[in-house]
């Protein structure tokens, strides 16, 4: 069993039936921490990889966002619901998927593909109004959210099952996979809902890796489902940093950058050794500290 010395990340691979809050409740009682977080919410009906931040770690959960997400799922064609997903009620059924091709099915997919402005479900955690999307519909009320950009990197036919089919799909933060079954059941002219859905990564960590929630509670977690915040951010780009540079963070002053701007966005990870000092972000030849940590 792998000993947690906080601040860690730990994958943990959410099954069926508890909400990602549950998850959160599970792991405060038998990691003995009240301070954890999570990197982006799985519905109930839905399985696979949470990454839940402890201790310190959770300062760090919104640069996770930035990561893509892959998902295996099954859309079920003929039915359309008022949650997109398995769970809801019917909204509209058609027989027309009887006659669907596979041909038609990898058009459909294909068009799914890229950036797009996706209409969120109306049963989300998005605000309308100071409220909970899925509160204002659960009372009856009207829920008209926004388009948002997201980016669909990969949308694979994987199996097909008439009604059924299998999906892989690798997306932006943001994108909703209901939805994208949704609109893949329209692109077919006899409407979709999603029946299973499983997150198989978040960027580089894998669900195989991930320790299952009856291990966690048992308190048998492997090591590879433990990771260290130096490590979990090596897919940013990382400043290793001399003592001067590490006691110049610390006091939250900026360091040089001898490298200067790269044309990327993303913010760096400061380490000294083992240790995540900080994380940045570049301001023409320098490096302002935005999250400091110290020991």
């Amino acid at each position: 069993m792998a000993e947690i010395d906080l601040p860690a990340i730990l994958l943990v691979d959410k099954p069926e039936g508890p909400t990602s809050h549950d998850v959160i409740r599970i792991a405060r009682r038998h990691l003995d921490t009240r301070r954890i977080g999570h990197t982006g919410t799985l519905d109930p009906f839905a399985s696979g990889l949470l990454l839940l931040c402890l201790g310190a770690a959770t300062r760090l959960v919104e640069y996770f966002h930035l990561l893509p997400k892959t998902y295996t799922a099954t859309a079920a064609l003929g039915a359309e619901t008022d949650s997109e997903d398995r769970t809801g009620a019917v909204t509209r059924r058609s027989e027309a998927w009887r006659v669907v091709t596979e041909g038609e099915i990898e058009q459909a997919a294909a068009g799914l593909r890229g950036p797009s402005a996706q209409v969120p479900p109306s049963y989300s955690a998005l605000k309308v109004d100071g409220r909970r999307a899925y509160e204002v519909a659960r009372a009856g009320g009207d829920v008209a959210l926004e388009p948002r950009a997201v980016e669909v990197h990969r949308f694979e036919v994987t199996g097909i099952r008439l009604p059924e089919v299998d999906l892989l799909t690798e997306v932006s933060t943001g994108t909703y996979v209901r939805s994208l079954a949704r609109d893949f059941g329209r692109a077919l002219g006899c409407g979709a809902h999603l029946k299973t859905l499983r997150r198989e990564s978040i960027g580089p960590f894998r669900v195989n890796d991930a320790v299952d929630l009856l291990d966690l509670e048992a308190g048998e977690i492997p090591e590879c489902a433990v990771i260290s915040p130096v490590d979990a951010l090596s897919w940013l780009p990382v400043r290793t940093l001399t003592p001067c540079e590490t006691a110049e963070i610390e006091h939250g002053r900026r360091i040089r950058d001898p490298h200067g701007p790269d044309g990327s966005d993303l913010p760096v990870a400061l380490v000294a050794g083992e240790r995540l000092v900080a994380v940045a972000r570049r301001e023409a030849c320098e490096l302002q500290p935005e999250k400091v940590f110290h020991v």
